[in-house]
């Protein structure tokens, strides 16, 4: 499937409702948006390296609806990121992070800026007697797997530095190329998806043509301000370095409501990646963070993790010449505090995450801690994008 022919097709989709109605019977087209923009100092302190760097994580989504013959609904969604530019040209510095490349190099204790264009599709919900039934397709876009990604969870809005456990949970949120489906029956939904398993190339201008060569199924459940979904994949070798398929297997609990009258909201979920490898290719990522509005103000945020994380070893390799992988046990403990200011949508924040490590990482990383100091800018006032995932 050429790039040009999924233009072609999305363009055939967006414009289909227009043709569908007449322009008198035609509701209005209704416009939501969101974002959320990060910048401040990031630095990460390790044995014999300091690293440090001023930075802008952020984003913007736009989503377009409108009704289609009677109950059913249409919607556009896109989200950009002007992450290449806001982000050194070597990543964003974390220690411990691992699971990309950038710049023909495999990542280690630094994460890769997101793609300028993050996520571009169409969504057309049925809505039936019983059930509603969903169909969707993404230029650029997320398949059924894994939890909510992490910049839409609202347990981790508020937290500038990207999980260690990304990587295990939601690495597939910006895919070029996916077509899903899913149906819901109450409380209960059921989606099923084909995607690229490959991951997003060096150029983070361009968009890579899609291939669906991997697939995801999850099961969900969701009432009040309960959400929780199990998911599998199997995904065509999501990195070239690593030149082997993987299955991915998750599950997720979240929590986004109120505790009295202050909003809070957690997540706890476990991810695990399956390579197949010939070798010791399982690993485990376990993750629980949350946020908690302590006056109307101010907020304090928390996050704990245990990861499995590759940091020695990792380098290009053929697919005969397998090998074993030197995998370490990471623990990662943040706590960050953040202020929004009076009438203005834009908080001062600060947070430090420390780490437990395996002895043998003791001569080249103890101790290791991090630190941010920000500015976060989050529009109050927007009309919130139900994010399709």
């Amino acid at each position: 499937m050429t790039l040009r022919s999924i233009l072609l097709s999305l363009a055939v989709v967006v414009g289909f409702p227009s043709v569908c109605l007449s322009q008198q019977d035609a509701p209005a087209w209704r416009w939501t948006w969101d974002g959320n923009v990060f910048f401040g100092h990031n630095r990460q302190i390790r044995r014999f390296v300091d690293l440090s760097a001023w930075e802008s994580q952020n984003w913007g989504m736009l989503a377009v609806d409108r009704p289609v013959r009677s109950s059913d609904r249409f919607t556009v969604m896109g989200m950009l990121s002007l992450e290449a530019f806001t982000i050194d040209s070597q990543g964003s510095p974390q220690l411990f992070q691992t699971g990309e490349s950038y710049k023909q190099i495999p990542l280690v204790n630094y994460q890769h800026p997101h793609d300028l264009l993050m996520n571009l599709g169409a969504t057309y919900r049925f809505v039936r007697p019983g059930a509603s039934f969903v169909i969707g397709a993404d230029l650029v876009g997320t398949p059924t797997l894994g939890p909510t990604p992490f910049m839409h969870r609202a347990s981790a809005r508020d937290n500038p530095q990207v999980p260690l456990t990304h990587h295990y949970l939601d690495s597939t949120h910006s895919t070029p190329g996916v077509i899903r489906g899913g149906v819901e029956m109450g409380t209960i939904t059921l989606e099923a998806s084909v995607f690229r398993g490959e991951g997003p190339d060096d150029d983070r201008l361009n968009i890579e043509e899609p291939r669906l060569n991997s697939w995801a199924v999850r099961g969900s459940w969701k009432r009040g301000p309960w959400h929780a979904q199990v998911s599998g994949g199997h995904l065509k070798q999501p990195e070239w370095f690593e030149p082997f398929d993987a299955t991915r297997l998750t599950a997720s609990v979240t929590f986004d409501g109120h505790l009295g009258t202050r909003p809070f909201a957690s997540t706890i979920a476990w991810g695990e990646n399956r390579q197949f490898n010939g070798y010791n290719g399982n690993s485990d990522g376990y993750l629980t963070e949350a946020v908690a509005g302590i006056t109307s103000r101010s907020t304090l945020y928390g996050r704990a993790e245990v990861a499995g994380k590759e940091l020695f070893g990792l380098s290009p390799h053929e697919k005969q010449f397998a090998h074993r992988h030197w995998i370490s046990t990471i623990g990662a403990f943040t706590v960050g505090y953040s202020h929004l200011l009076a009438r203005m949508p834009i908080a001062l924040g600060a947070d430090i995450t420390l780490y437990h490590i395996p002895t043998d990482l003791e001569t080249y990383y103890d101790p290791s801690r991090s630190f941010h100091v920000f500015v976060h800018w989050r529009p109050r006032t927007a009309q919130s994008v139900t994010h399709v995932h």
